[in-house]
């Protein structure tokens, strides 16, 4: 079960623009002419994304009953956004609509195989629909009025122990920081983040930490696993026991677009625990989702089924595998 913020989201594949980058490659800026009329190569209206909206498609994909909590307004948007999950067999039982409300609508602007997002998350009146548990639940992404709904989503989840918990902050609960979320970390089973989160999080500055301390300083927090992911370096995970490096699927090919590769990843391994993989070849199993979701517009096009992810394993060459850091 997802439980997050849903969004539709326009890709506008710019053609005249540049990109402007400090001398270490870093902190980087797409400039367009001010004032003027800018053509573009095309666009592509992608519904029903959002980090948890991925990761129930995913699921969905890979054989599992999927179902998603989230908010939507009254109007054509939030309509087309359930006709979608409904394609996907994604139950939309908790999808709640809110009267005289609008739906989230984003506009993603693709440049280079990279992407800048102009969000506007609408303040829904959240309220926690009490669903029956499922097994497992992954949380993300909620707007910056929703503190007291993840006090309710907390009181559930004691409530109900044995739902596996896997946690992807979204920009809101990285801003709250760790102190504010306590028993989410706490709770979390399986915690999701990329490198400049986890430095967020921790409060620390960021320049150069090394992977291990953050795994290390995360682990700290509570989760049963961290994973953090590096973009291309790969990934890397802790249990408490080793640190893992999973490095990125081979493939020749250049991405198209990179929106969505860190929810393919997260939410595919996420879905491998809960089709019983051990860590492990779980952790094999997000690189190529997310290999095959970039060379696709949007979060996912791409997303492949089960039988597709076990032909990738079954051809991946030897040094495909995790490896002790």
């Amino acid at each position: 079960m997802g439980v997050g913020d849903i969004v539709t989201e326009p890709f506008i594949t710019l053609k005249d623009a540049s990109v402007h980058c400090n001398v270490d490659n870093e902190a980087c800026t797409i400039s367009m002419r001010w004032g003027d009329k800018i053509p573009y190569e095309k666009a592509v209206l992608v519904r029903a994304v959002g980090n948890s909206s991925n990761a129930a498609v995913a699921a969905s994909r890979l054989g599992l009953q999927s179902a998603l909590v989230t908010n939507i307004g009254d109007d054509d948007i939030g309509k087309g956004n359930i006709q979608q999950l409904k394609s996907e067999k994604v139950q939309t039982k908790y999808v709640q609509v809110h009267r005289g409300m609008k739906s989230n609508y984003h506009y993603v602007l693709s440049y280079q195989s990279e992407r800048t997002i102009l969000i506007k998350h609408e303040e829904y009146p959240y309220k926690w629909p009490n669903p029956a548990p499922p097994r497992f639940m992954y949380f993300s992404s909620l707007a910056s009025n929703s503190l007291p709904y993840h006090r309710e989503v907390e009181a559930y989840l004691v409530k109900y122990p044995d739902i596996f918990l896997a946690f992807q902050p979204g920009t809101f609960e990285i801003k709250l920081g760790a102190k504010e979320l306590k028993r989410f970390y706490e709770r979390a089973n399986i915690l999701f983040i990329n490198k400049e989160e986890a430095e967020r999080i921790l409060g620390i500055a960021e320049d150069g930490n090394h992977i291990s301390d953050l795994l290390t300083r995360m682990h700290e927090l509570g989760p049963k696993v961290v994973v953090i992911t590096d973009g291309r370096n790969g990934a890397y995970s802790y249990d408490g026991n080793e640190k893992l490096f999973i490095p990125m699927y081979p493939d020749h090919r250049p991405p198209v677009e990179r929106t969505g590769a860190g929810d393919a990843f997260a939410s595919t391994i996420t879905a491998a625990l809960a089709l019983g993989k051990p860590l492990r070849e779980a952790l094999l199993w997000g690189p190529i989702n997310a290999m095959a979701v970039v060379q696709e517009i949007g979060a996912q096009k791409g997303l492949l089924y089960r039988k597709d992810i076990e032909q990738y394993l079954a051809s991946a060459p030897p040094e495909y595998a995790v490896r002790a850091l």
